[in-house]
């Protein structure tokens, strides 16, 4: 088997979709989960205004309206959080992306004072962080927020990883890569596209350059200078396309150095990262 497609397998990813079925399947994949634990009644999700939060949210609280009209137990809600450090340049598409998703709850908390009390303390000790080690603070500082309203509410948190992120590791550990579920899981980031489309999504919340914005010497920065490689080529790759042996060569690379992300912490039985 290549690695083309045994990357594809372990991940999931299907080489077309029909979005309909694929938004009914991951809907019924939430509310399974819910109904699993009964302990728990809502469902956590930090929304940048990227597509990968605006899709994740949208079909969270759709699950939710589901179960509140099916058991008819109204404290199955979806929490919605903005998570800003300080002033969001682009805080005019969160706000859009809320009003697609329509959440029942909607909270904001500002990340910077604790990003900035962190950073004062580790200087203190001694510690001088790079600019790339703070915006893994800041990712892991929003996924703090993200667990304490869980925690308070009897709620999961939401996570936003899919295929295309997942095979570049594109996301930080224990930051925005940590999460109780993945309801994008085994979806390119085309095929989140078609999803969004299907739920009648404004062009501009799926069209949008995809940027973490997390390092600030690199404000806005796209993923795909980052990663040295196209979603489009990523996508390509996934779905068991063809494409230059150059870019082949970029992702299964950056596959290979990340796979440490798409496991849980090491133990003496693992051997998956040994060469």
């Amino acid at each position: 088997m290549s690695m083309q497609k045994e990357i594809s397998q372990v991940l999931g990813v299907k080489a077309t979709i029909d979005a309909g079925a694929e938004i009914r399947e991951r809907i019924d994949f939430l509310k399974e989960y819910l109904l699993s634990y009964p302990f728990l009644k809502t469902l956590v999700l930090g929304i940048s205004g990227g597509q990968d939060s605006t899709l994740a949210g949208r079909l969270a609280q759709l699950a939710m309206t589901e179960l509140r009209d099916e058991t008819g137990d109204n404290a199955y809600q979806f929490i919605a959080i903005r998570l800003p450090y300080g002033e969001q340049a682009d805080e005019s598409d969160a706000q859009k992306a809320l009003a697609f998703i329509e959440p029942d709850q909607s909270l904001t908390v500002n990340i910077k004072e604790a990003v900035m009390g962190t950073m004062s303390e580790l200087a203190e000790a001694g510690q001088t962080i790079s600019d790339f080690n703070k915006g893994n603070i800041k990712a892991r500082q929003r996924m703090i927020v993200q667990y304490a309203v869980a925690g308070h509410n009897s709620g999961a948190v939401i996570g936003t990883d899919h295929a295309a992120e997942s095979v570049t590791g594109f996301f930080t550990k224990f930051g925005d890569g940590g999460a109780d579920i993945l309801p994008l899981a085994g979806l390119t980031k085309g095929q989140g596209k078609e999803l969004l489309k299907e739920l009648g999504a404004d062009k501009s919340l799926y069209e949008k350059v995809p940027t973490a914005d997390l390092e600030e010497n690199k404000p806005m920065i796209a993923d795909e200078v980052a990663l040295g490689v196209t979603y489009l080529e990523i996508d390509a790759y996934l779905e068991g396309r063809e494409i230059s042996e150059e870019a082949a060569k970029t992702i299964e690379g950056w596959y290979a150095k990340t796979a440490h992300k798409r496991h849980l912490p090491i133990t003496p039985t693992d051997t998956f990262w040994k060469k």
